[in-house]
């Protein structure tokens, strides 16, 4: 077994793939309004703080405070890429939880959009600093709960 990885997932959403992607790039301090929820061992996003840089631009630094697998942890992510043409957003983690137990810890969000349904895709791209780190599997279940949430948020609004 390899201490990289790759772990990718897709979810559909009926609700505007434009606007989920403007959340990513430019707002992502919503996220905590839209995702409030408490999914059991999963997780809730609890709240955010750009630390510094311009919304939206690479470079960007965001902090998160957030529960998953029923314990409160904090990151800190900077924006490594934007791709407006293809509707992605990639983030590189550089603080906190994560990099206790990874190396690297890259992850894109990405939208197709075509009409009402569109693709979310949710790429993690780890190194792990041992072979007993378990893949992220369940951070992946809590952020495909937060693009559900955001998605239903926006079919209600």
């Amino acid at each position: 077994m390899g201490l990289t990885g790759k772990l990718v997932r897709q979810v559909e959403i009926n609700s505007d793939g434009d606007v989920f992607h403007k959340l990513f790039r430019d707002k992502p301090h919503h996220i905590s309004t839209m995702s409030p929820g408490d999914w059991g061992h999963v997780g809730s996003v609890i709240s955010w703080n750009y630390t510094h840089g311009d919304w939206g631009h690479v470079g960007s630094v965001i902090s998160w405070n957030y529960t998953h697998d029923g314990k409160k942890k904090v990151t800190k992510e900077v924006i490594e890429a934007i791709d407006e043409e293809n509707k992605s957003v990639t983030f590189k983690v550089i603080e906190g939880d994560l990099t206790e137990l990874y190396r690297t810890f890259k992850f894109t969000v990405h939208v197709d959009t075509k009409g009402e349904n569109n693709l979310v895709t949710w790429t993690f791209e780890y190194e792990k600093k041992s072979e007993d780190v378990e893949d992220p599997n369940t951070l992946m279940d809590f952020t495909i709960n937060v693009t559900k949430d955001i998605a239903t948020h926006h079919l209600k609004s």
